[in-house]
């Protein structure tokens, strides 16, 4: 299958854990102004959107590295890191949190998204499936691994309850394709996943499936991923979680892969797109330069082909401002709920720990105004 470059996320797992671990001994209350920043409500309203039409809540916590930067940080860096911290974002859970400890994490977190509005919509990213990346090409969960999977997924699914979430299911799917003998099983516990996250009466699940890049645009192989992990039931799928393509090519592949399933009986599918990255976009597999996880920053906003924030958060995702053909406006109209920032290109590979000085240059260098 067509993997980008280096491909290195996974070699820094334990960097991230105790990353996490670390900043949950963390408490970051909110503090005025700031706590009057702390939603964000995005233009832009459809009826049948789960997303439109409410307030997004912005995380202020030790789970979200920007925060802590940001209160810290004064003058030109208070102002560059605002871009980030300010903003709605997805915070990433994994088994990095002990299962008797994850809902909680999850109920911690939710009420420190929402800030007293129940109303207000939270959004997270699920990794938990084990193993995953490079190693799912080699072998697959064991009987302990897939039953603890299911013990943490049912923690969190419990957690969340009735609070509104939109939730990216599963980064990096296309690892599920690469198993030892064609297996389905992790797409069968991504199913399982799907199945607890969608019985919530207010969680919108989008299944992650790699991104118009990373799948070479090949609607099938999209479907080899959606169908067996349980698109029926859920709200849609997610696209470019980790990688830098163009929001264009997203929505075009996103509409491609909702009209697939419409002819496989699975109709009125919506995508998420990830655009905290791709500023100024380009493809994995044209990447010329060192380690494609932590991929080259822009040098200033005329440089092209790097890591920068991309479309602020929103739902408004046919905005003449974002630069989209016309063609682009009436398919994102259609067939995209929201873009969103559920990837994380100021952490070090995308995972590990934060790193200050990218940050600043990806929020110094993006051709989009903010926060």
């Amino acid at each position: 299958m067509p993997v980008p470059p280096a491909g290195e996320r996974s070699r820094h797992v334990l960097g991230a854990i105790l990353s996490v671990l670390l900043a949950l001994a963390i408490t970051v209350p909110p503090t005025t102004p700031d706590a009057a920043e702390a939603h964000s409500d995005p233009p832009g309203s459809t009826p049948d959107n789960p997303l439109s039409g409410r307030t997004w809540g912005v995380y202020q916590g030790g789970l979200e590295h920007s925060w802590a930067a940001y209160q810290k940080a004064s003058g030109r860096q208070r102002e560059l890191l605002a871009k980030i911290a300010l903003r709605p974002k997805a915070t990433w859970f994994g088994q990095w949190l002990r299962t008797d400890r994850v809902a909680k994490n999850v109920r911690q977190y939710i009420s420190d998204s929402q800030h007293g509005d129940p109303e207000a919509l939270v959004q997270m990213a699920i990794f938990a499936m084990q193993p995953w990346e490079r190693e799912a090409c080699r072998r697959l969960p064991t009987a302990s691994e897939r039953a603890r999977y299911k013990r943490w997924i049912d923690h969190v699914a419990g957690a969340i309850g009735t609070a509104h979430v939109a939730l990216i299911l599963q980064p990096d799917a296309p690892f599920a394709l690469c198993t030892p003998r064609g297996s389905d099983l992790p797409l069968r516990l991504i199913r399982y996943a799907t199945q607890r996250f969608t019985a919530q009466p207010n969680t919108s699940v989008y299944i992650e499936v790699g991104a118009a890049d990373w799948l070479r645009e090949d609607v099938a192989k999209a479907l080899r991923i959606l169908v067996p992990a349980g698109i029926e039931l859920a709200r849609g799928f997610a696209l470019n979680s980790t990688h830098y393509d163009s929001t264009a090519r997203q929505v075009r592949v996103a509409a491609d892969i909702a009209r697939a399933l419409e002819r496989r009986g699975i109709p009125d599918k919506h995508a998420v797109i990830n655009t905290s990255s791709n500023g100024q976009p380009f493809k994995g597999y044209e990447y010329r330069g060192p380690n494609f996880d932590n991929a080259r920053v822009c040098a200033d906003k005329q440089d092209s082909r790097c890591a920068t924030l991309g479309i602020p958060p929103t739902t408004d995702v046919a905005d003449p401002a974002w630069g989209l053909s016309a063609a682009d406006e009436a398919e994102a109209s259609a067939y995209v709920d929201g873009y969103l920032w559920f990837g994380r290109p100021w952490l070090y590979n995308q995972a590990a720990g934060w790193d200050q000085q990218r940050a600043l240059a990806l929020a110094r260098t993006t051709p989009y105004a903010g926060p």
